[in-house]
């Protein structure tokens, strides 16, 4: 028996069974590591997620409920609205120390802040970039203020205490003008963004080239953070970041389309690097005759429906205002199915992110309700996301 094994290993080109043994073992022990690496690795994927995601869903399980926004509505005045916040931790803080608005962005981007500091490395650049959105805002209330007039103490109540040059926020708010802020901001990654639009500015005497430039160097620089997905979960960011800029590219088209813009006036705002609509997409947008026109255009991409159905609305009003919320509440859904697609990877973090802005845009909306005595408790509750 033995001496037939060993005519037939040799018949196969092997000196010994020994050898024949040993291919066998190499064999088995190759396969065992795929085995294991096959297994091993949704366990790796998950595992820098895991301390994130704890402190994320502590932090979901502190949204304000529908009925809590309920009550929140009902209250009589912003005070009223004010002293609802003091009983909230993460507003507490903030809330006898800012003008109110300030102090709900202010409460943001501490959010933003921890995200930036808890996540996994892979994902990590992402929400870095993420944080120079307050940088972006601080830029832009003090070019407002300086166009609009406001004084030392009234531009100070707008920033934020957050983002890389929130040091240097003081020197730029005693800037005599807009030129000035442009020119305070030399040695920083803004101050070439705004000095390629600053003649544009001077020509159109307005703001709007330069916040405009500023939003595209923000979102460009998300899309460029995000676009070498490596796993799931960074490919699932990538498609989020991508809708954000569509819904953001689809926001500006339809404004320019209401004020009877052309393609040559809107293509300058354009972020090309979206996730449904690329490049060929935007343009037909752009050149189309109307707002219908670029509702019709949206077919074959997941807007189409939703925008259709805020179509009737627009006609009955002639506000874009259907259209963006919307969009805002398909970003929601779409965050809000993400959770539940990778539940252990990046889905909690972006569905809590989601949550978070939309909780602040909502109680934005209920204080500036509550400022106007009288103003409907109904219309407030139309106006929230």
């Amino acid at each position: 028996m033995v001496e037939s094994i060993t005519a037939i290993v040799t018949s196969l080109g092997f000196s010994s069974i020994e050898s024949f043994l040993g291919l066998i073992f190499l064999v088995g022990a190759v396969i065992g590591v795929i085995v294991v690496i096959v297994t091993i690795k949704p366990v790796l994927d998950t595992f820098p997620y895991a301390y994130p995601n704890a402190r994320v869903r502590a932090r979901i399980g502190r949204l304000f409920t529908e009925k809590q926004f309920s009550e929140i509505i009902e209250a009589d005045d912003l005070e009223e609205v004010k002293n609802y916040l003091r009983g909230v931790p993460e507003y507490a803080q903030y809330v006898d120390k800012y003008p109110l608005e300030k102090a709900l962005d202010t409460q943001l981007a501490e959010t933003n802040d921890l995200l930036a500091r808890i996540a996994p490395g892979s994902i990590k650049p992402v929400f870095s970039a993420l944080l120079k959105k307050w940088d972006i805002k601080n830029i832009k209330s003090i070019l407002t203020a300086k166009e609009v007039g406001l004084s030392r103490e009234e531009t100070l109540d707008l920033m934020v205490p957050f983002g890389e040059i929130s040091e240097s926020l003081e020197k730029l708010v005693d800037a005599k003008d807009v030129t000035e802020v442009v020119t305070g901001l030399e040695g920083t990654e803004y101050a070439q963004v705004l000095e390629d639009a600053l003649n544009d500015y001077k020509e159109k005497d307005m703001l709007l080239p330069l916040e405009s430039a500023l939003d595209k160097y923000y979102l460009n620089n998300l899309i460029k953070a995000a676009s070498n997905p490596s796993d799931d979960s960074t490919t699932i960011l990538n498609n989020y970041i991508g809708t954000q800029v569509d819904s953001t590219n689809l926001k500006i088209i339809l404004r320019a389309k209401v004020d009877g813009l052309k393609y040559d006036d809107i293509q300058p705002y354009m972020i090309t690097k979206g996730y449904q609509i690329r490049e060929w997409k935007l343009k037909d947008l752009m050149e189309a005759e109307d707002v219908s026109g670029v509702v019709s255009s949206l077919e074959s991409t997941d807007y189409s429906s939703i925008m259709a159905e805020a179509l009737a609305e627009y006609n009955a009003t002639g506000s874009i205002a259907p259209f963006e919320t919307a969009l805002d509440k398909y970003i929601i859904t779409m965050a809000k199915n993400l959770s539940t697609k990778k539940p252990f990877g990046v889905g909690p973090i972006i569905a809590f992110l989601s949550r978070k802005e939309i909780e602040i845009k909502n109680l934005k909306v209920i204080a500036r309700g509550k400022r106007e005595v009288g103003f409907p408790v109904s219309k407030i509750k139309e106006m929230l996301i």
